[in-house]
C-alpha cells in the first residue's frame, strides 16, 4: 500500500480555506483519505492524505486529471485561483509496511 502527504504551505488566513475548498472538491475522490492542517510544527499548512494500492495505481490515477472531460472542467472552474492560497508545497510518497 502507498501513502502520499501532498502538503500546501498557505498564505497567513488561507489554509482553512484551502482545506475547505479540497474537502467541497475532492469529495468524490476515494483515493483522499484525510484532508488536514496543522496544529503544532510549521504553521499555515494543508495535508492531503491519499492511499493507493501500489505505485502504479496511483501513477493511473493521474490519467483522469489530464483528461479534458466535463469532470475535470469542473473541477478547475471550482479550484480558480486556488493558486493565490498557497505559497510552496511538497509531496511524499510512502510505502506502507
Amino acid at each position: 500500500m502507498i501513502i502520499v502527504h501532498d502538503t500546501f504551505v498557505c498564505k497567513p488566513g488561507n489554509a482553512s480555506k484551502l482545506a475547505k475548498l479540497f474537502k467541497e472538491v475532492m469529495s468524490d475522490n476515494d483515493e483522499l483519505v484525510h484532508i488536514m492542517t496543522d496544529m503544532t510544527g510549521q504553521y499555515n499548512r494543508v495535508i492531503m492524505v491519499s492511499q493507493f494500492e501500489s505505485l502504479t495505481t496511483y501513477e493511473e490515477s493521474w490519467k483522469k486529471y489530464m483528461e479534458n472531460s466535463e469532470e475535470m472542467k469542473k473541477m478547475q472552474e471550482a479550484m480558480k485561483g486556488y493558486h493565490d492560497m498557497y505559497l510552496t508545497g511538497s509531496r511524499e510518497i510512502y510505502q506502507v509496511w
